[in-house]
């Protein structure tokens, strides 16, 4: 198998060839097809999490056919077209596990951070955690929903019944949950950066019903603020734009520091809450919903050797909606 390889911080990843991997029990090994590239694997590659893991292999919106099966894997079949997510192993055993709260484990594994993932030709997943595709869609399409679909899918949730929904920052993620919202009737009002009038109208033609820049108040109180902008500074313009009662979700796994605020922004019974990964039921209440949605997945494809390109046009905000790798 081929990879692009993480060795050390700082360092860009590496083309490089390995033994192919072999699942173990309980495991299955996928022919990847496809992998988005997330901002998450930016926070990986900059050190931006604690504990970093390496050698490791990036990458966690995995699109991939199983080539390989191990012993005691029931339900997966060769040749079966499987999604891999971010989250990829859970202990099963701490209290969250048993509360059903697996988002939460006390001792998870994350694809692409804590053990190898989809930047590459082949990839081995725990097979509680890979996710049936059926056929429909492009693997391209698909991959990220794989987390920019799902993060956003469990944000809407935290969110709760918000008519009025604010999206801070308009990359994967929410060009993604916009048409969600829109799909469960919801007015969408975007916030990009000041001053980007390229991504308003992205925004305004997936049907946002107003998109202006984060610095700016929108046209009515919010009934609720989604941030997937990993900027703290939004978190006290959110809560200025939502109404009393409002929520204000942060979506992101990492997020600069949270400036301090006035308490009066909070009061009125303002929630500031935070969404961490997402459980298996999250994946299957989603994909199985997906297709109904009618959702159109903006992609920039590259090679899977010009994973430093993606990550550095990632940064740099050059392409509208998610970047995909195809080996």
């Amino acid at each position: 198998m081929h990879a692009m390889v993480l060795t050390r911080l700082g360092a860009p990843l590496a083309w490089t060839e390995l033994p192919d991997p072999q699942p173990g029990p309980g495991e299955v090994r996928v022919a990847v097809a496809a992998c988005g590239v997330c901002r998450t694997d930016l926070h990986v590659v900059d050190g931006e999490l604690p504990h970093p893991q390496f050698p490791i292999i990036p990458g966690h919106e995995i699109v991939g056919r199983i080539d390989a099966v191990g012993a005691g894997v029931e339900g997966l079949r060769l040749g079966q077209r499987v999604g891999i997510p971010w989250l990829g192993h859970t202990c099963g055993d701490c209290p969250y596990c048993r509360m059903q709260r697996e988002n939460l484990c006390d001792r998870p594994r994350f694809t692409g951070y804590t053990r190898d993932g989809g930047f590459a030709t082949a990839a081995v997943a725990d097979a509680r955690f890979a996710f049936a595709l059926g056929e429909a869609g492009s693997d391209e399409s698909l991959a990220p929903l794989l987390c920019a679909g799902l993060i956003g899918w469990r944000a809407l949730g935290i969110a709760g019944e918000a008519k009025a929904l604010g999206l801070y920052g308009f990359g994967a993620a929410a060009h993604i949950l916009a048409q969600v919202a829109r799909w469960q009737g919801r007015a969408v009002f975007a916030f990009t950066r000041p001053g980007d009038l390229a991504t308003q109208a992205f925004a305004r033609s997936l049907g946002a019903q107003w998109a202006g820049g984060s610095d700016e108040l929108p046209p009515q109180p919010l009934d609720a603020a989604i941030l997937f902008a990993t900027v703290g500074d939004l978190v006290p313009l959110a809560l200025k734009a939502v109404r009393k009662g409002g929520r204000v979700v942060c979506a992101g796994i990492h997020m600069s520091d949270i400036p301090a605020f006035p308490y009066r922004l909070l009061w009125e019974e303002r929630e500031l809450l935070s969404v961490a990964n997402l459980t298996r039921q999250d994946g299957l209440d989603f994909l199985r919903q997906a297709p109904q949605m009618g959702l159109v997945t903006r992609t920039t494809r590259y090679p899977l050797q010009r994973a430093n390109e993606a990550l550095a046009d990632l940064r740099a905000g050059r392409f509208e909606g998610a970047a995909v790798l195809v080996p």
